[in-house]
């Protein structure tokens, strides 16, 4: 009677595609945990909120003419909805890398915290800026155009999904890096907030 055997060479290339199969799997965890991109699910809170904007400027170390500038307002307690908007920037600061744009973040006052793991290092603190307290919730984002001129300030996107499909902004940086102008306006928006300062914040 014969008897199969596995050669040794046969079993060194199930051994190599078994390895290979674990580092493809754990690479594959690593990067949608890092990427932020596991954090793209539904908000499990609704708020109405309205955003007015006017009276946001930039310190005077980074206002006038120069790049694109976008400030991101954060606070470490608003950690359901933060899950979400975080992995939105991740993709905003990966998509325009090249666009000639500085991006910034500015913390709740009084609070205390640390952006995400993949967002360390790709946005500059700044300490304040002047009218933060008119900011009626966070998570939220300001952009300034190539003159220095605020353009937007207000939430990221609307509705139960924090993503690019029902953004509010990417439409408005494409705007402003073909050179078109935009000007701010106030609007009510519905998605997962926390309150912030003295804006409205109607309710859930």
């Amino acid at each position: 009677m014969q008897h199969n055997r596995i050669t040794p060479s046969r079993r060194a290339l199930v051994i190599a595609i078994v390895v290979v199969v674990i580092v493809l799997t754990a690479s594959s965890l690593f990067l949608w945990k890092r990427t932020g991109v596991s954090n793209l699910r539904e908000f499990s809170t609704e708020q109405v909120v309205i955003f007015e904007g006017e009276g946001l400027s930039l310190p005077a170390a980074i206002s006038g003419p120069g790049n694109i500038r976008i400030v991101h307002f954060w606070d470490p307690g608003c950690r359901s909805c933060n899950k979400e908007t975080d992995a939105h920037l991740n993709y905003l600061i990966g998509m325009y890398r090249s666009a000639g744009i500085d991006f910034y973040s500015v913390q709740k006052p009084g609070t205390t915290g640390e952006l995400a793991p993949f967002l360390q290092g790709k946005l500059t603190p700044l300490e304040t800026i002047q009218g933060i307290e008119t900011l009626p919730a966070s998570p939220a984002m300001a952009i300034w155009d190539r003159d220095g001129n605020l353009a937007y300030a207000g939430p990221y996107s609307e509705g139960l999904i924090c993503n690019s499909s029902n953004s509010f902004v990417e439409p408005i940086i494409d705007a402003l890096i073909a050179g078109r102008k935009v000007t701010p306006k106030g609007f009510l928006a519905v998605g997962c907030y926390c309150p912030w300062g003295e804006g409205s914040m109607v309710g859930s």
